[in-house]
């Protein structure tokens, strides 16, 4: 069985740092020396004596700033449950280690530089949801795991993992490079994992919910929209839920993913920035090559696009609707769904609406299960790619509705749930049940948005309330300050982090050296002193009221007249990503 080692020490000297495998009877230290960056496999008593030790729970690999190469170790860990007799970890705490003792050797100008990377890697890391096992692979579903060869089986969990969702595979590439020391090389996912022993008429189970994000064209909400050249959507999540009872198996899976064409909605300072759809690209050619990547993986595809079928995101539909009108309709259903529409005035019933129209297409695709003595009773045939214009809110919604029906399938079939029972009669796991599905709503979102999920209150007690509302408000408003002035930094963040830029070896300057044009530092100043002013000559009155109102007619027109000019030249305000160029992102 493939595995990697779980405990570790962290030796320390000037020259080199070691890493010590713990585990019982293992005598591997990987080596890596400070100067030449080298990485070599040795022994314990290769370990000078006079280094500083301490213990560490994983490496999660090594990257290139501007003062040379890091280590990325985990500190810190939580334990979240246990998969088949196998321990999950949260990534709790890590540290950044620089091979480099010092920053004398770099300019002013590079050490500020490399500051600003060094905590660009830490804002990363520092996002919630990065899950790991040491014995077990995280990245495949139950059904692909089922389905695999000797060979398979023999392979390390870093050779063996499924790409898309190692999010640490850009900084443990040194240490695939050398097939000696990938027991040490650590596949980290991020997303949400949630495990729940549960209790159903006396009959205790155990469910389970991973949500796998794909690092391929990952990113943040505005800046990271449609597919890239390969056909890789953005913000693609893969879905499973899991139940296990006395030895037998089910999984259920499902995908999220933008809208698989070439589009894009910049943020400008206006509060919802409309979409654009490229007029250059070959539309159709991304389309194919992301589905066909969907058919090899997942089967038959039925799309669930819950866009707005009105103002600017109707054309989004339309194009879609168009390209799917192009294919080949044994392997792809297409339904739309207009969301906000069927459910507007608290109108939440209605999405039952959808859950009837597909229910045929759940019971073609079906789910994947096995018995206690390993033989497969069902395999899964297709998947619901759902999808709205951020693939968060409504999808979520979507997702745990259709997650219940396959769920209530399972729970009979294993003996959990009585003939007429429904899960949704049961309280206690019904209270489980959906705040699990919220707190994957919230993960997800928090990754690509910046913020926790709206319309949870829906997924956490079956209704809409006023609480509910106002706090997607205050969700919005944050979303949005954060889409606007700071998720430029993140997307910077999650580029460097993956691979998708790297530092130059040769300590040339990098893109973050270019400067703000003077609009941006000096018309905000304007507005603000005109808008004070404006506030000030209404609190001071003058001798008159006529003064008074003048002079406050004044400034806040200045103030406006340079809200206006703000406005008109949005993007340039905005915080705009610095160091993947353009066109790699539309």
């Amino acid at each position: 069985m493939a595995t990697v080692y779980e405990r570790y020490n962290l030796h320390t000297t000037p020259e080199k740092l070691f890493i010590e495998a713990c585990d019982e009877g293992a005598d591997a230290v990987l080596a890596i020396d400070r100067l030449s960056n080298e990485m070599t496999f040795t022994v314990k008593k290769e370990v000078p004596p006079s280094a500083v030790t301490r213990p560490v729970c994983g490496v999660m690999g090594t990257i290139r700033l501007v003062a040379g190469m890091y280590l990325i170790v985990i500190t810190k860990k939580r334990n979240v449950g246990s998969l088949l007799g196998h321990a999950v970890w949260k990534m709790v705490e890590f540290e950044v280690i620089a091979y480099k003792k010092t920053l004398l050797h770099l300019t002013e100008a590079q050490s500020q530089e490399n500051k600003t990377l060094l905590s660009m890697v830490s804002s990363v890391l520092a996002t919630d949801g990065f899950y790991f096992c040491t014995d077990y692979d995280l990245t495949h579903t139950l059904q692909r795991l089922a389905n695999t060869s000797p060979d398979f089986q023999e392979m390390s969990l870093l050779e063996r993992a499924d790409q898309r969702f190692v999010w640490n595979g850009n900084l443990l590439r040194e240490l695939a490079a050398q097939p000696e020391l990938h027991k040490f090389a650590l596949p980290v996912v991020h997303g949400f994992v949630v495990m729940k022993p549960c209790r159903i008429n006396g009959k205790i189970f155990e469910w389970v919910l991973i949500s796998r994000r794909s690092c391929f064209r990952a990113g943040v909400r505005y800046y990271i929209r449609g597919i890239d050249s390969e056909g890789h959507a953005a913000n693609c999540v893969e879905t499973e839920q899991i139940v296990l009872y006395e030895g037998a198996q089910a999984s259920f899976v499902q995908t999220r993913g933008s809208m698989p064409f070439f589009w894009s909605q910049r943020p400008n300072l206006k509060y919802k920035p409309k979409p654009l759809i490229s007029k250059t690209a070959n539309h159709m050619d991304g389309f194919k090559r992301h589905f066909d990547s969907q058919f090899l993986i997942y089967g038959k595809q039925t799309i669930l696009n819950q866009v707005n079928q009105k103002g600017s995101e109707k054309p989004l539909e339309q194009a879609f609707a168009k390209m799917v009108s192009g294919a080949d309709k044994e392997m792809i259903h297409y339904i739309a769904f207009d969301f906000h529409k069927e459910c507007s005035r608290m109108r939440w019933h209605r999405l039952q609406l959808l859950v009837d129209a597909v229910a045929e297409k759940q019971e073609e695709y079906g789910y994947f299960m096995v018995n206690a003595e390993g033989k497969t009773l069902a395999q899964q045939t297709g998947t619901f790619r759902s999808n709205c214009m951020d693939c968060l809110d409504r999808t979520n919604v979507i997702q745990s509705l259709l997650a219940r029906c396959s769920l209530q399938s399972q729970l009979q079939r294993l003996g959990v749930l009585n003939v007429g029972q429904k899960v949704e009669e049961q309280a206690q796991f019904e209270r489980i049940y959906k705040n699990a599905w919220a707190d994957n709503a919230d993960a997800c979102a928090v990754q690509y948005a910046g913020t926790g999920a709206l319309k949870t209150d829906f997924t956490r007690t079956g209704k809409r309330t006023q609480m509910g509302l106002l706090m997607d408000g205050v969700n919005s408003m944050v979303r949005y300050y954060k889409n606007n002035l700071s998720d430029g930094f993140r997307q910077d963040s999650i580029d460097l982090f993956l691979g998708n830029f790297a530092v130059d070896e040769s300590g040339g300057p990098t893109p973050l050296r270019v400067q703000k044009d003077w609009k941006f530092l000096t018309l905000p100043i304007i507005m603000l002193v005109a808008f004070s002013m404006c506030i000030a000559s209404l609190l001071l009155a003058g001798d008159t009221w006529s003064d008074t109102l003048a002079y406050a007619a004044i400034w806040g027109g200045a103030g406006l007249l340079t809200a206006a000019v703000i406005m008109f030249y949005g993007t340039d305000f905005v915080d705009a990503p610095k160091l993947v160029h353009k066109e790699k992102m539309d």
